[in-house]
């Protein structure tokens, strides 16, 4: 177990080397001057050139990426003389459009991200998967029919139009709820939930949708097995044989999908972070790309893909908890 979870671990680490170098690669086959991007309008020739020379990008390439990797773990400094500046680590860049740090945006943006994913995970896990397993009970019958047409209409709309539709009724017509406006639980938590509920909802139904099928699919098989049928036939109470020998069997695919799905969401929702003004990373993603932040959109590229090899290992951990029959090796 042991030299698995290490070996897991280096080769996600090898994958996220790969990443930020495949990154770097990207960007600096942009036809964009990234140092003409750091002024307006006014921007002279010369002081393009202070610019690149403050932000490193007169080095080779190699270089360049030498010195980021340092950022992350030793810091680095921008500019020499008077005019230098220290990023602290891990430092994941400059943003002269903003005039500050990647990193603490970064770390103003990802809270709201996570709230977001992890609000809207608790909702469309917990509902897609009673849903589903409701659905494979009633197999034949009205009632998994109406489930799974309802997770057809779900999984059909794109999530924009849900949040647009709840933003239109819910607090525009019905005004059951103010507009919203984030503010951290620290700060209120009524009005924290006030803002986030209506996110969560919009997420849930699209992703619900997903896993209300998924979970059906998978409980039809497992309750065909002979397993199943010697449970039953020992008397086992019903609620045990779908609880922990038939859903348990069923859940690899399910994690599966739910661990890269939120993994996802922690790169940043930015379509429902867009429609409801939720300042994450998603929306900072949006607004760097539009003002060709460049410094920005690698780091949260970065972050982004960080979560999807964190998702990717803890996946494969789990494995062996939910299924004994599966060996780690």
């Amino acid at each position: 177990m042991t030299a698995y979870v290490i070996r897991r671990i280096l080769i996600g680490l090898m994958i996220l080397v790969l990443l930020s170098m495949a990154v770097f690669l990207l960007f600096d086959l942009l036809p964009a001057d990234p140092a003409a991007l750091t002024c307006g309008k006014n921007c002279t020739p010369e002081i393009i050139e202070i610019n690149r020379v403050r932000l490193g990008l007169d080095l080779p390439l190699w270089q360049q990426y030498i010195e980021f990797v340092k950022g992350l773990f030793a810091g680095r400094t921008y500019g020499s003389g008077t005019a230098a500046f220290t990023c602290a680590a891990p430092c994941l860049g400059y943003s002269f459009r903003k005039g500050e740090e990647v990193t603490p945006l970064i770390l103003e943006a990802l809270p709201v991200t996570i709230y977001l994913a992890v609000g809207a995970f608790v909702v469309w896990i917990t509902a897609g998967v009673l849903l589903g397993i409701f659905a494979a009970l009633r197999r034949g019958r009205w009632q998994e029919k109406v489930t799974l047409g309802g997770a057809l209409v779900g999984y059909s709309f794109p999530s924009f139009f849900i949040g647009l539709l709840l933003l239109f009724f819910v607090v525009i017509r019905w005004r059951l709820l103010p507009y919203p406006s984030y503010v951290p639980p620290t700060e209120d938590p009524v009005r924290f939930l006030q803002t986030m509920i209506l996110p969560w909802i919009t997420l849930a139904l699209v992703f619900a949708a997903f896993y209300i099928r998924l979970t059906r699919n998978q409980m039809l098989e497992t309750l065909s097995e002979d397993y199943i049928r010697t449970a039953r036939s020992k008397g086992l109470p019903e609620r045990t044989v779908i609880g922990k020998h038939g859903l348990r069997a069923g859940l690899t695919p399910i994690v599966t999908a739910a661990g890269l799905d939120l993994a996802g969401l922690l790169g940043g929702a930015i379509i429902v972070e867009s429609v409801f003004s939720l300042p994450g990373l998603g929306r900072l993603a949006i607004t760097s790309v539009l003002d060709s932040d460049l410094s920005i959109i690698v780091a949260t590229v970065l972050v982004a893909g960080s979560f999807i090899v964190i998702a990717n290992i803890v996946v494969d951990l789990l494995y062996a908890v939910i299924d004994p029959r599966v060996r780690l090796t």
